[in-house]
């Protein structure tokens, strides 16, 4: 529904912006692919509340935006109902190629732990919800927000929301060692495929 609402007012604005320009904007073949990325970072960024300048990883964005409003469900992994550590190995796996566990608390193994002020896009946050285990997952996008899939469906919540701060535990990134050892594999497979 947000999706539908979300298109029906950029229409309409594109609507007033070319009433107002009498000119129609058209995108083009012979845009360079640099500028056509620009726009869809600030589209994006504006869309999810997130600086442009902290919006590096226009697939990261994509693929969070195609997947806003799906709802949540329990052990689901798909766009019929997803659980958070699904949504976060799904976003893994489509965005930077890594094959990461299916449990939060599994996941956590696989990071070094970041503070939250030294959180950067694509790093991993952890909170432990009504537990005194990980109990949560999501994906920082930059600007105090995180992508994840929540009681509510696949949303963007800011960290410093007095509930997400309550029970945040701690960022991650992926270990270096198991990006580096992830990637040789994938090599491996390749060679061993030819």
């Amino acid at each position: 529904m947000k999706k539908i609402i979300l298109t029906i007012t950029l229409f309409f604005s594109v609507l007033a912006v070319q009433a107002q320009t009498k000119t129609i904007p058209t995108l083009t073949a012979d845009k360079p692919a640099a500028e056509e990325e620009s726009l869809a970072k600030s589209y994006l960024s504006q869309i999810m509340g997130v600086a442009i300048s902290a919006t590096s990883n226009v697939k990261l964005f994509q693929f969070v935006y195609d997947w806003i409003g799906t709802p949540y469900r329990f052990g689901g992994s798909s766009k019929k109902g997803i659980d958070c550590s699904a949504f976060t190995k799904e976003l893994y796996s489509k965005v930077f190629n890594l094959d990461i566990k299916r449990n939060s608390r599994d996941i956590f193994s696989m990071v070094d732990p970041v503070g939250k002020d030294d959180l950067q896009e694509g790093d991993l946050v952890f909170f432990k919800i009504h537990s005194r285990s990980i109990s949560h997952v999501g994906i920082y996008l930059g600007d105090g927000r995180f992508a994840h899939a929540s009681s509510k469906g696949v949303s963007i919540s800011n960290i410093d929301d007095p509930y997400y701060s309550r029970y945040f535990y701690k960022g991650g990134r992926m270990l270096a060692s198991l990006k580096s050892e992830l990637a040789s594999g994938s090599a491996d497979d390749d060679q061993d495929s030819k």
